[in-house]
């Protein structure tokens, strides 16, 4: 049972990475988001065949997965999300250069933090917590903002995937869930459940605001979403 949930819940978040990366890209061509969330897509496929595979550390899908998993705790999820986001709140416009610098970091400290992790020990698990911290401080920012708007419900799905988000992040690298296997099964069915919701709350409140936008003359010039497939 516990390999079921664990396969269901890293194909959730395969699926809504993939999805809306695709749609955030061609829809409002926000390609900090959009890239992101289909790493995150990428990051779930390697890892469910890692999974499934039952392949040890030494296999190239072992040394994949921890780097595109410290790709996105250390600059993918934190600092190129809330970049993205405030091309909605602050009208921001990234320059390409910014936006490849920023994936080009996280390739960097993704790289660093995932091949010398023994090395780096305790500091690299507290940097990861405390960007996560960090990121979860602006989303509750950006759910008052969307409550501002007067998209509450946004705000409150919002509000309630980044407490859960917390939650993952703070027993990450610190807390074992009791009767968890070795391989952290249960911690991963949170954990893969609980991204894959955030990406896709963070989509709809984000498409949420780029319609306000529009609607008020503000941010960037909206693209009207290509046609595909709808996640309610």
């Amino acid at each position: 049972m516990r390999d079921i949930l664990f396969a269901a819940a890293d194909i959730w978040m395969i699926a809504v990475g993939l999805i809306c990366g695709v749609k955030v890209i061609r829809g409002q061509h926000n390609y900090l988001i959009g890239l992101e969330w289909i790493i995150m897509g990428v990051s779930g496929s390697n890892f469910l065949v890692y999974g499934v595979t039952k392949a040890g550390p030494d296999s190239l899908t072992h040394h994949i997965a921890f780097f595109l998993d410290a790709f996105s705790r250390s600059i993918g999820f934190t600092l190129i999300l809330v970049l993205g986001l405030l091309v909605v709140t602050h009208r921001y416009k990234p320059t390409l250069r910014v936006e490849v610098g920023a994936f080009s970091l996280a390739a960097v400290l993704g790289f660093v933090l995932s091949e010398f992790a023994d090395e780096i020990g305790t500091p690299g698990k507290v940097f990861f917590l405390i960007t996560a911290l960090a990121t979860s401080g602006f989303l509750s920012y950006f759910a008052w903002r969307l409550r501002e708007i007067g998209e509450r419900a946004h705000a409150v799905w919002l509000l309630g995937a980044t407490a859960l988000n917390v939650v993952v992040a703070s027993i990450y690298d610190f807390w074992r869930i009791p009767g968890d296997d070795a391989d952290h099964t249960r911690f991963y069915i949170l954990a893969l459940f609980t991204w894959g919701l955030a990406m896709l709350v963070i989509y709809r409140a984000y498409a949420a605001f780029a319609a306000h936008d529009k609607r008020v003359g503000a941010g960037p010039d909206p693209v009207t979403p290509a046609p595909g497939i709808e996640i309610a």
